[in-house]
C-alpha cells in the first residue's frame, strides 16, 4: 500500500508554505512518526512527521514553495512489510541465509570496487587523513544543509544541531553564520578567486522573515509609537529567586526565573492602565477582559512570540511551564499557529543577548510591549549615598493614539513597583 505525504494545513489563513528540508533522502527507510521534512509558512515552522513505515519517495523537493494540501511524497508502507519479515526470521531460517548475505556483501563490494575509479582523487582518503577527519561527516546532513556547510567552508562539528537526535538544521547553519565572528576564518583550503568586486551571498527571505518585516514596517507606518524609560534595582527581585529557587525547582520542577516576575507585575499594571490591554478597530477602541501576555523568543527562523493565555490566573510555576513548553515546542518544530494568535500585551527580553537599552517595536494590533534589558551593576543613590544595585533598564513602547504619556509612564511605574517588591503582587497592593 502507499500513502500519500501531503503538506498539512496549519491555520486558515496559511494557504502555502515553503518546503524547507527533507530529514531523509529519496528512496531511504522511514520508520512511523519519524520527522520527514520542515515546512516554513509565514508563522510558524512545522516538522511533519511519517504516518506509517515504509520506503519513502520524494515528489517535490526542498527549497519549493508549494499550496496546503500537496502530495510532496509517498510512502510504500509494503517495504516495510518485508523488512519485517526478514527480521523475524527462525533461527534456522537465518542459518540457511547466512550463504546468501555473504554474496550479497561479495557483491556490494564488488560494485564499490566498480565504482571506485569514477570518484575525484580528493575523495580518497589515507590512512592518516582518516584519523584526522572530524567526527560528523558530511553523510549526516542534509543536501540544502551540506551545501550550504560547504558554500560557507564551517566545519560541521562546531555547529550545535537543534534538530532531531541533535541533527543540524538549515536554521542552526544561518544563527551560526550570524554570530560568527567577522574576523574568524573559513575552513576552505583554497578559496576560488575572485574576479572584482567584493564577496557576497545573496539569500532569499524565509516566509517567516517576509512576515516579520511585513508586520515590523505596518507598526512604524500605522502606529503613533512613542517609547517611555525606567530602571529598576533587581536586588530584591534576585534575593528572593536565590532563596527559593531550590525549593520551588523541586515543588514544580521547573526553574525560577525573572521572566514570571515581570509577567504578574505587567498582569497587575495592566489592570490599573486598561487601555495598554486594549487596540483600535477603525473608529472604536476595543477593551480586552483578559491578559493574553506574549513572550518574545529567538529562534533560528526568526523571532516569535507565543502566547501564556489567561496569564492573570497564572501562578509563577504556571508561567515558568508555560514558557519552558513553548521553548520545547520551538526547539522541535512544534509550535503550530494556534500558540501565535490572541496576544494582547508583549514582553520582549534582549537582557538574554546583552542588550542594555533598546525600543521595541509594536507587535500590531496591540497597543504595548514591554522591552527588558540586562542586569548591570551600577553606582545608584539610595537614602542621599551611592551604593552599588544590580539594575535593569525597562522601555515601555505604546501606541499614542490609544495610550497617553501619563498612563504609559504610570504603567511602567507600576511594573518598576512590583517586581523590586513582589510582595506587593501577593497583597494586591
Amino acid at each position: 500500500m502507499t500513502i500519500e505525504i501531503k503538506v498539512p494545513s496549519v491555520g486558515e489563513s496559511v494557504t502555502e508554505a515553503l518546503l524547507a528540508e527533507w530529514f531523509k533522502q529519496d528512496g531511504d527507510s522511514v520508520a512511523k512518526n519519524e520527522p520527514l521534512f520542515v515546512i516554513e509558512t509565514d508563522k510558524v515552522t512545522l516538522e511533519v512527521e511519517a504516518e506509517a513505515a515504509g520506503q519513502l519517495k520524494i515528489l517535490v523537493p526542498e527549497g519549493e514553495t508549494v499550496a496546503i494540501g500537496t502530495v510532496v511524497g509517498k510512502i510504500d508502507t509494503a517495504v516495510a512489510g518485508e523488512t519485517t519479515t526478514k527480521e523475524t526470521k527462525t533461527p534456522e531460517a537465518e542459518e540457511d541465509t547466512k550463504p546468501l548475505e555473504s554474496k550479497t556483501d561479495a557483491k556490494r563490494a564488488e560494485a564499490v570496487k566498480a565504482v571506485a575509479p569514477s570518484v575525484p582523487a580528493q575523495d580518497t582518503k589515507s590512512p592518516e587523513a582518516e584519523k584526522d577527519a572530524p567526527a560528523s561527516e558530511a553523510p549526516q546532513l542534509s543536501p540544502a544543509v551540506r551545501r550550504l556547510v560547504a558554500e560557507n567552508g564551517l566545519e560541521p562539528a562546531s555547529i550545535k544541531g537543534t534538530g532531531p537526535g541533535g541533527r543540524v538544521t538549515k536554521g542552526d547553519v544561518l544563527l551560526y553564520l550570524e554570530a560568527r565572528p567577522a574576523g574568524e576564518t573559513r575552513v576552505t583550503a583554497a578559496p576560488a578567486p575572485i574576479e572584482s568586486g567584493e564577496a557576497e551571498r545573496r539569500q532569499a527571505m524565509s516566509p517567516i522573515r517576509r512576515r516579520i518585516a511585513e508586520r515590523l514596517l505596518a507598526a512604524k507606518q500605522n502606529t503613533a509609537m512613542l517609547t517611555t524609560f525606567n530602571e529598576i534595582d533587581m536586588s530584591h527581585a534576585m534575593a528572593i529567586r536565590a532563596t527559593y529557587k531550590e525549593a520551588f525547582q523541586k515543588k514544580h520542577g521547573i526553574g525560577l526565573g525573572f521572566m514570571s516576575f515581570f509577567v504578574k507585575a505587567c498582569v497587575e499594571a495592566l489592570g490599573e492602565i486598561p487601555e495598554i490591554n486594549a487596540f483600535i478597530d477603525g473608529q472604536d477602541f476595543v477593551y480586552h477582559e483578559h491578559c493574553h501576555i506574549g513572550i518574545a523568543v529567538g529562534a533560528p527562523k526568526g523571532l516569535v512570540v507565543p502566547v501564556l493565555r489567561h496569564a492573570e490566573r497564572m501562578r509563577f510555576a504556571d508561567i515558568e511551564q508555560g514558557i519552558a513548553d513553548y521553548v520545547a515546542k520551538i526547539k522541535s518544530n512544534r509550535l503550530e499557529l494556534a500558540d501565535l494568535e490572541g496576544g494582547t500585551f508583549t514582553i520582549s527580553n534582549g537582557g538574554v543577548y546583552g542588550s542594555l537599552l533598546s525600543t521595541p517595536i509594536l507587535n500590531m494590533p496591540q497597543s504595548g510591549i514591554l522591552g527588558m534589558h540586562k542586569i548591570e551593576k551600577r553606582p545608584v543613590v539610595v537614602d542621599d549615598e551611592i551604593v552599588i544595585r544590580p539594575m535593569m533598564y525597562v522601555a515601555l513602547s505604546y501606541d499614542h493614539r490609544i495610550v497617553d504619556g501619563k498612563g504609559a509612564v504610570t504603567f511602567l511605574r507600576r511594573v518598576k513597583e512590583f517586581v523590586e517588591n513582589p510582595e506587593r503582587i501577593l497583597l494586591e497592593v
